[in-house]
């Protein structure tokens, strides 16, 4: 079955690309509205704010990407406080109905919704502590909201922040090897980046031809517990995105590497193969 298109309109209200954005889908009643933190009290200038809406703090620390998820009867007033008590985010992305359909009751479904599935994606590490209850709703209440999600999720992705989109393995075909000394590592070449798959491994020493780089990020990722060592190797302990394959490949190699080559697939071709070389460019015919 064909994929059914999206046009999602995003609204720059002081033309800054880097600024507020308001998101939406153009057939549906959900809004998303992206703060960055700087520009929260230009952000309260939007009436949007003054009324319910499911929020989701994001921020990082020492290389993990954290999020927080709430709801509020006023969203305006709920990030003012967030802004007073909470150290680790820098953007705020608020989701609200443009109909003002949305009742307390239905944005505590929401949230409670975005907690779990944002837990089952595992792209973030969430703040939350316990889990919010889910509020009794009649069945076809319920379908609504799940409705309302589906927007939720595509409007958080396309405003770069991917947190419900679950990192799924594909089929054995799909999959590249990045291989050398100790290290065996599985992954996918995605839109979003390289993917290594949880349970690859890296060879434990860095060498000299890493660079800085290679040395800051791995120390990042065992940080945050993505990277665990054991015994003489490093192993992935989740799924985690690289925006490049030779950044993933120098990970998991310990040294500087070329990953359109060190990736390969299981019948012997190289991601640059499969994924640049295929990519055959027609030439316009010389005109006489």
């Amino acid at each position: 079955m064909k994929p059914s298109g999206k046009t999602i309109q995003i609204y720059l209200p002081d033309g800054n690309p880097r600024s507020i954005k308001i998101a939406d889908i153009t057939s549906r009643t959900v809004a998303a509205i992206l703060i960055p933190r700087a520009k929260l009290e230009d952000a309260a200038q939007r009436n949007e704010l003054n009324q319910v809406g499911v929020y989701i703090l994001f921020g990082q620390q020492e290389g993990r990407s954290y999020a927080y998820i709430g709801e509020a009867e006023n969203s305006l007033n709920r990030l003012k406080q967030h802004n007073r008590e909470k150290e680790f985010w820098d953007h705020a992305l608020v989701f609200i109905s443009k109909t003002h359909y949305f009742t307390k009751t239905h944005i505590k479904f929401l949230e409670c919704l975005c907690c779990d599935l944002a837990k089952k994606a595992g792209r973030y590490t969430l703040n939350n502590g316990n889990n919010p209850p889910k509020p009794h709703l009649s069945e076809s209440a319920e379908a609504d909201l799940y409705d309302n999600f589906e927007t939720i999720k595509i409007l958080a992705g396309t405003l770069d922040y991917p947190i419900f989109d679950e990192l799924i393995k594909p089929k054995t075909k799909e999959i590249i090897i990045c291989k050398g000394k100790d290290a065996q590592a599985e992954g996918e070449y995605t839109e979003e980046g390289l993917v290594v798959f949880a349970n690859s491994i890296c060879n434990l020493e860095l060498t000299k031809t890493a660079g800085d780089w290679a040395v800051r990020v791995r120390a990042e990722l065992l940080a945050a517990d993505i990277l665990k060592q054991k015994d003489n190797i490093l192993v992935f302990q989740k799924d985690y995105v690289f925006t490049s394959p030779s950044g993933a490949a120098a990970i998991v190699l310990g040294r500087a590497a070329n990953g359109w080559v060190e990736w390969k697939y299981k019948d012997g071709r190289t991601l640059d193969q499969v994924k640049r070389q295929s990519q055959v460019i027609e030439q316009e015919p010389e005109l006489d």
